[in-house]
């Protein structure tokens, strides 16, 4: 069974890349011959798993054999209403993959392998993590922001696999989260004064982290090991696009 993905492209080029390019929208930024979201459609028309594609931002010229695959809408005011137009286009859906815009090292076999690893139905969010050893192998010079965790140190990637579903359940909670992220008592209140101390200290097994996460949301989440550096490395500043462009040059 396939399944049908949106890129997130909605992001306009007015944060730290905005010196690197004139563009209008980061998606739209130049690397190497190629706009930078259209390494990641390629990327998702190669996968064996994907079937529609709807692209939440600027339309670009695709080819005409993956013109009956891609759908291009327009973007809202928010992340979370870029991520409900794109659903609102694949009504039939009971699995969608969210991909951004910004991963151009991403390849058909990362994507594969993620979705491989979500095959287990009664979950409604996976998502992929990426351990430092393995981003740094690949890409000495990245800089990422890691968390401590029992088994490792990760960072979080940039695809997620969902059942549409489960977002009305999610927002209310999850704009609370956001909101309370700079008050530590706030914070600490919703999350748990226990569960944070054990993240403080870096006592947290990712179990538990899986768990409270699924417990506040209201939903079956789980978090999934990638051996896959590229999905754990979006370009969000100038360094990063300095990398990319010498790996795919």
């Amino acid at each position: 069974m396939t399944i049908d993905a949106i890129i997130l492209a909605g992001s306009l080029n007015d944060g730290k890349l905005k010196d690197s390019s004139p563009v209008l929208y980061e998606a739209l930024i130049t690397i190497g011959k190629k706009a930078m979201i259209e390494y990641v459609i390629d990327a998702l028309l190669n996968s064996s798993n994907i079937g529609k594609i709807v692209v939440v931002g600027p339309e670009i010229k695709i080819s005409e054999s993956a013109a009956d695959r891609i759908k291009f809408t327009l973007p809202g005011d928010s992340l979370l209403d870029n991520v409900q137009g794109g659903f609102d286009c694949l009504p039939a859906s009971r699995r969608v993959l969210v991909a951004t815009c910004d991963i151009p090292l991403l390849t058909a076999k990362a994507v594969d392998d993620f979705i491989d690893r979500c095959r287990d139905e009664t979950v409604d969010f996976f998502y992929p993590i990426v351990s430092r050893d393995v981003i740094q192998s690949s890409f000495a010079k990245a800089e990422r922001t890691y968390v401590r965790l029992q088994e490792n140190v990760f960072t979080g990637g940039n695809l997620i696999l969902l059942n549409p579903e489960i977002l009305p359940r999610c927002l209310a909670k999850g704009n609370e989260l956001v909101k309370a992220r700079k008050n530590p008592l706030k914070l600490s209140r919703l999350i748990g004064l226990s569960f944070l101390i054990k993240f403080i200290f870096h006592k947290l097994s990712l179990t538990e982290a899986e768990i409270k996460v699924s417990k506040m949301l209201g939903i079956k989440g789980r978090a999934v090991v990638s051996p896959h550096p590229a999905i754990g490395f979006d370009v969000d500043k100038p360094a990063d696009l300095s990398v990319v462009t010498e790996v795919l040059a």
